[in-house]
């Protein structure tokens, strides 16, 4: 008798731990926001620019998967960080009816920004049905400029003589990494702002050697302790969030999401990251 009330208070309690866990990675974890801050050193970066910030806020999914609320307050926290310069890389929606475009606008007109420039590109979300839709990704980019966020589609832009270049989407029908770089220059500060990091494979880089932005992984969502993630949505399944040293010098760092696509997190708790700019000593 002793063995089987042993037995059954073990799966009661196995049961017990099931449940609160579940409940964790449902209710909590999707909505414990964590702010990440990260030194950035950057090649021929300027004086002016030294201990001035950069704050990356990705893959939001506006939408009826995010709560509204929990993103306005989440960039309510954010702007009292004063960023210099906010950067958004990509999934603004979780496209299903043109309903995300007045979601869109509700939840963007508390969007942070920097006191220098905001800036952002899309991701394969932005893209609507099968990432095709090009008509979606023209309205969302649309919506975000009047906002206040100027959206680069393979475009570069400078602030405060730090060039920042945006790559439009992986997976989505403006896909033009040569145009992005094609006016890269080695002797100036880069920044390259790209949803996917599976690009940071492909043969399209011209000697680019700083910084890459992405985020798309949301970190796997889930992983289960000392282990990987057991599911990612890229081809190099190395890619899964926090910083990655590649070669010619490239550095990726790879966002885990302020939003989701499920609400389930486990050990992969949302996240904006803030970069602190420094000169890199050769």
């Amino acid at each position: 008798m002793k063995r089987r009330n042993f037995i059954k208070k073990s799966i009661y309690t196995s049961i017990g731990i099931g449940a609160l866990s579940g409940l964790y990675a449902w209710q909590l974890e999707p909505y414990w926001l964590e702010f990440v801050s990260i030194k950035m050193p950057i090649k021929n970066l300027p004086n002016h620019l030294v201990g001035k910030t950069i704050m990356q806020i990705s893959d939001v999914h506006i939408g009826n998967h995010v709560d509204d609320n929990y993103l306005i307050n989440a960039f309510k926290k954010a702007q009292n960080l004063n960023p210099d310069i906010v950067v958004y890389t990509g999934d603004f929606v979780h496209y299903d009816s043109p309903e995300q475009f007045k979601q869109l606008q509700k939840v963007m007109q508390h969007a942070v920004k920097g006191n220098m420039g905001t800036l952002g590109v899309l991701g394969n979300h932005d893209y609507g049905e099968d990432w095709k839709e090009s008509n979606v990704a023209n309205t969302i980019t649309d919506i975000v400029n009047a906002c206040g966020i100027t959206i680069l589609r393979n475009e570069t832009t400078n602030i405060n003589d730090l060039n920042i270049i945006g790559i439009d989407d992986f997976w989505g029908t403006n896909f033009h990494p040569e145009k992005a770089l094609a006016n890269f220059n080695i002797n100036k500060a880069n920044l390259v702002l790209c949803h996917n990091p599976d690009v940071c494979d492909l043969n399209v880089w011209n000697n680019y050697n700083s910084w890459i932005l992405s985020g798309h992984t949301h970190g796997g969502q889930v992983k289960p302790p000392f282990l990987k993630p057991p599911i990612l949505p890229v081809k190099n399944k190395l890619y899964s969030a926090g910083i990655f040293n590649l070669s010619n010098q490239r550095t990726l760092y790879i966002n885990r999401a302020l939003g989701h696509l499920y609400q389930v997190r486990l050990n992969v708790r949302p996240e904006i990251t803030c970069f602190h700019l420094e000169t890199e000593i050769a």
